[in-house]
This record gives C-alpha cells, structure tokens and sequence, in this order.
C-alpha cells in the first residue's frame, strides 16, 4: 500500500513538473517571437567609458539596435547629432547617449560646459588646511566661512567669522572635473565653485577682505542654517563691561545720630552767709 502511494505521489510530482516546464517554454517562446516582430531602431552608444568635460568625437561613439518600445527619451538615433557636444555626466562603454548627459549645441565642452544659465564659476586659492586636507573635490558641497574684522581696526575683539555662503557646488578641484569616487583627497591650490552672479561678488569681496574656510558637507544635507556671527570675545567667554553710573547720581552719606551729652553735676558749696555753685 505504502509502495503505490509512493508511486502515485511519483507520478503527479512529473506531471506538474512537465506541465509547469512546458508553460515557460510557451511564454518565453511567445515573448521572443513578438520581439522578433517588433520595430527596432538604431540607437547612438558610448564606445569607451566617457568622462566629464570631454569633447565627443566619432571614434568615442558606435551604434548599436534597440527596441523602438524600449528607446528612452533623449536618445540619438545617427552619430552627427553628437560629434563635438561636450559631456556633463560620466558614461560608461556601450550606454545609451542621452541628451542629458551633454552640453547645449553650442556649450563647447570642459568647464564651460558644466555651468549652467544664470551661474558662474569662480575660483579661489587654497591650501591644505582650507580645502578640508584635500577632501573637497569636484561633486562635493561646501559652505564658506569668512574671518576678519568688520571695521578694519587693529582690536582683537571685533575679529568675528561668519558663513558667507552655504551649500555651493565644487566644479573642479584643480583641473579636475571628474568626482573621486574612491573618496582619496586630492593636493590642489585652487577650488572653483558654482554660484550666482551675487555670490560671485560675495565670494570675491570675502577672499580680499579677510580669511576664508572652506566647510565640507553632506551631500544629503541642504538644511539652510541660520548661524549667527561669532566674534573674538564669545571664545573666550567674557563679559561685556558694566556701564558705569550716570555723572548726575546722587550719593547720599548715612548720617549716624550723635548721642546726647550727659547732663552735668551741680555741687552747692555754703562758705558763711555766701552760697555757690559748681558745675561738674
């Protein structure tokens, strides 16, 4: 009895496995014939693996057949539309051309390139202590701290620091336009960062009056922070000093009451017919 429920159970475990194995086939056949009949194009790829600010060129380009169902918006469909466009976004080999991923028609490539209308790019010299030991590269965001004293005078108690722009695009460190994905720092004199026409006047009045510091952010980090000026005297903890009274207070002396005498002695002296007093 044991034995034939073994078989039987035998039997339906073939079945279904022959019936589940024969559907896949049919599906699969089913999908491969519609994509046979289904329209494709061709499609502009990257030949190489593609950098930021590079100039394309034919030999950096192939292409290569997709499905038209299947094209993603912005693709190129023959190699002239491209040739000389600048690159903004890295590409990897045989990956789809995206209009995205270049600059304008007539943007050029390298820097320029990678600004976009309405900004500017402006640099400023650094050193190892201002560029965060070398950690900020291009793809990073910074604020930017500027020390120095408002009214230009010699006192150590008005030198103050602020932030003078905060969460700024790092463009290029250097002449490097590329991100450093494996986060290694990068020994460069000077940082270009990408702000507004009005942050470019800021940033350039900040690196002629005074001291500026470059702080590294968290990429993930756009809270807009509301940091007040600190000044020399707050490191320090002093106190402002005590103003001092008004020239027209009055101070009044405490008048201490003197006692009062002692009442005198009167002593009757009798000589004779004649009486007299003393006083003592």
């Amino acid at each position: 009895m044991n034995r034939n429920r073994l078989l039987l159970i035998g039997v339906v475990a073939i079945a279904l496995a022959a019936f589940v194995s024969f559907s896949i086939y049919r599906i699969m056949r089913t999908a491969i014939a519609g994509q046979r009949g289904a329209p494709m194009t061709t499609v502009v790829l990257a030949a190489n693996d593609l950098a930021v600010g590079a100039k394309l060129e034919e030999k950096d380009l192939r292409l290569g057949k997709s499905l038209l169902s299947e094209l993603p918006p912005g693709a190129y469909t023959s190699i002239p539309e491209v040739v000389g466009r600048g690159v903004i976004v890295p590409m990897t080999k045989n990956e789809i051309v995206l209009s995205s991923k270049l600059a304008s028609e007539n943007g050029g490539a390298g820097l320029p390139s990678l600004i976009p209308s309405g900004m500017r790019a402006v640099s400023v010299k650094v050193n190892d202590v201002i560029s965060v030991a070398g950690f900020v590269t291009a793809g990073t965001r910074v604020d930017v701290l500027l020390t120095g004293s408002p009214t230009r005078d010699t006192d150590p108690a008005n030198v103050s620091t602020t932030t003078v722009l905060s969460n700024v695009q790092v463009l290029a460190a250097g002449q490097r336009l590329q991100k450093n994905e494996q986060g290694e720092p990068q020994q460069v004199t000077v940082i270009t960062l990408m702000v507004s026409p009005e942050d470019a006047q800021k940033l350039t009045l900040a690196s002629t009056e005074g001291r500026i510091q470059l702080s590294l952010r968290n990429p993930l980090d756009t809270t807009a922070d509301k940091v007040p000026v600190v000044k020399n005297a707050a490191l320090y903890r002093l106190q402002p000093d005590t103003p001092k009274a008004s020239a027209r207070t009055t101070h009044f002396a405490k008048v201490t009451p003197k006692p009062p005498a002692p009442s005198p002695y009167v002593v009757e002296m009798i000589r004779g017919d004649k009486r007299d007093l003393a006083k003592f």
